[in-house]
């Protein structure tokens, strides 16, 4: 018997060895199927399906399936091996899911570490045989460069190829170039949000300060899993991962790098500089560094502050000597895009009391103001991501994002794409439980209400109750009870964008360790909920939250909704502050002595504390 089988992956043929998942066998061929648990069998969404001959399906299939999609040869990558010859379809991955490009930010003076100079220079002589370098650095003694080796390399022939009128580039206190003639209006930076899930880059005029270009795309780590400690779980279990991760990384920055460079009609080696704003371990990942210890207790960075990095180190096409500012981190899980996230928000400059949160599967938070800063990080989960939903998927056509109930006590549903509903991301999902709440389906517990035959078998009071038709929404899924928002044809609940009791579970879970994280700084810094003036909600999933059913389900402090301020992508934001002003890069690494970390993980009282949160 042969040792490995063909496959046809969407008419693609890939031969991989006999035994491997269909997930992997994808994954190593640069296929990507949707996955949030990286391949784990839990999240359910790495749906692939067999042409012809389907192999028999597995118990968590049948799970995962209807009878009809298992007929029609429906499966899980990540539990089907290669056993045999197969020709398979893989649905189109969302590459580009709706993501905050931009966010709140201040105004700088720009002065950005590039800088331009038009120079035209005597020629030498027999009586000026001054070297080539020192002509140059001469006409440069406000800035007092040093010279890259690499600009000596070509410097003798771009002088005499073009009459010695000549434009030096100089970043901080290096020249790192001298171009022909003048090119001083040409000078560009990019910046880069490095998301785990989402990754953002701004193309930016370093001249004028003003955006060219910005793209967002899915980060391409994502087969590896949805959050962090997926993705440092691989490199422990296969060494061979690091390298596949931080593969994945610079091809995503590589991708959006020349997608806002055309837009922009600009050429890569007319980007000079590159500021990366990422959590610790994306940072460790596109970096190859080593990311186990950020995994395990005690949960130690390799370091804060990184040695000189060049775009070249991240995969970028630039010019061949950019540097790359990498913005440093607090602590494992309080990285660098925070730090760009509060020099953009001013929360080191505000007098006021500021609530700073930015919520994914690992939620950072930070109270403070002018005086003082506090920071923590909640274990939140993928709940946020639409991972770990049995309708959940990413912000993108078709997801549910917002949910509210109508005069007529029926749903109203706001659908990204405006198109038919295929499923609910993490906006919906907390505009569902919200709303659900609100009119006494979901209980305080967080569980269902009884249905109205449930109630009267057990002789209990049904005056008042829930009004039709929401009440008629409530149904059952197998064992499992569930809320529909939206019906399929057939009127089959399991085919239907259904809220199960598992998901409000979920999504508890994930609120209780954000509320335990701001309730404990509150208690640190002796202030109650009063005090504090405003919430800003970071990242993209902040953006597209519902104030008022963030507050009604206890995510956020109820403070009242117009003190809680979408933030947008003020990763971003700091990082194109980081290339348009020296001054701001410096007041960036000023707050790594002005913030004090709290952790949470090693405080006896946290159990009880979420628990207590856990309510609506």
């Amino acid at each position: 018997m042969s040792q490995r089988v063909d496959l046809r992956f969407n008419d693609r043929p890939v031969r991989v060895p006999r035994g491997v998942t269909l997930f992997d066998a994808a994954s190593w061929n640069g296929i990507a199927i949707d996955s949030t648990c990286g391949g784990h069998g839990t999240c359910k969404k790495c749906r692939i399906r067999f042409r012809a001959d389907p192999p028999v399906p597995t118990s968590l299939d049948l799970r995962a399936f209807t009878a009809q999609e298992i007929k029609d040869g429906w499966r899980l990558a990540c539990r089907t091996p290669a056993t045999s010859d197969a020709d398979i379809e893989v649905p189109p991955l969302t590459t580009r899911p709706k993501a905050a490009t931009v966010g709140v930010g201040r105004q700088v003076i720009l002065r950005p570490a590039v800088r331009k100079r038009y120079l035209e220079l005597a020629e030498p002589s027999l009586a000026d045989q001054v070297t080539d370098l020192e002509r140059v650095l001469g006409e440069l003694t406000d800035l007092n460069p040093v010279a890259d080796l690499a600009v000596l390399r070509t410097l003798g022939s771009t002088l005499r190829q073009s009459d010695f009128k000549v434009t030096a580039v100089v970043a901080d206190e290096t020249l790192i170039a001298v171009e022909p003639g003048d090119t001083t209006g040409r000078a560009f930076g990019l910046a880069f949000d490095l998301g785990t899930t989402t990754v953002v880059a701004t193309l930016l005029d370093l001249t004028t300060g003003t955006p060219v270009a910005v793209e967002s795309m899915l980060n391409k780590q994502q087969p590896f899993g949805a959050d962090v400690i997926a993705r440092i779980s691989a490199t422990m279990l296969d060494p061979a991962a690091r390298d596949k991760l931080q593969q994945l990384a610079q091809e995503t920055l590589a991708e959006l790098s020349t997608s806002v460079c055309k837009a922009g009609e600009v050429l890569p080696e007319e980007v000079y500089e590159v500021a990366l704003a990422g959590n610790a371990t994306m940072v460790h990942l596109v970096l190859g560094i080593d990311p186990e210890p950020l995994g395990v207790a005690p949960f130690i960075m390799s370091t804060r502050l990184l040695p000189e990095v060049r775009a070249l180190d991240l995969g970028v096409p630039a010019h061949p000597q950019a540097r790359a500012v990498v913005f440093p981190a607090f602590g494992a899980y309080v990285g660098g895009d925070i730090t760009a996230g509060l020099l953009a928000s001013g929360m080191d400059r505000d007098q006021r009391i500021r609530l700073f949160i930015d919520i994914g599967t690992n939620c950072e938070i930070v109270l403070g103001g002018r005086d003082w800063l506090l920071a923590t990080a909640a274990p939140a989960g993928p709940a946020f991501e639409g991972a770990s939903i049995r309708c959940g998927m990413r912000a993108a056509d078709g997801a549910i994002e917002a949910v509210a109930i109508t005069d007529e006590d029926d749903l109203k549903l706001t659908v990204i794409g405006d198109t038919q509903p295929k499923g609910l991301c993490g906006s919906g999902l907390v505009d569902a439980v919200a709303a659900l709440a609100e009119v006494g389906i979901i209980d305080e517990s967080g569980r269902f209400i009884p249905s109205l035959a449930q109630r009267i078998a057990a002789d209990e009071e049904v005056a008042g109750s829930v009004p039709s038709p929401l009440a008629d929404r409530l149904t059952m899924i197998g064992k499992e009870r569930v809320f529909v928002l939206h019906w399929s044809e057939d009127r089959d609940p399991a085919t239907s964008v259904y809220l199960s009791q598992r998901d409000i579970r979920e999504l508890q879970f994930a609120k209780a360790a954000i509320a335990t994280g701001w309730r404990i700084l509150l208690e640190e810094a002796g202030l109650r909920t009063e005090d504090i003036k405003q919430v800003l909600l970071a990242g993209s999933f902040g953006s597209y939250l519902n104030a008022r059913s963030a507050i009604r389900i206890g995510l956020v402090p109820d403070v009242g909704p117009r003190r809680v301020i979408a933030a947008g992508n003020v990763a971003g934001e700091g990082a194109k502050m980081a290339l348009l002003s020296i001054r701001d890069r410096a007041a960036a690494l000023a707050l790594l002595e002005e913030v004090k970390y709290v952790e949470l993980s090693d405080r006896q009282d946290f159990n009880d504390r979420f628990i207590d949160a856990l309510g609506f």
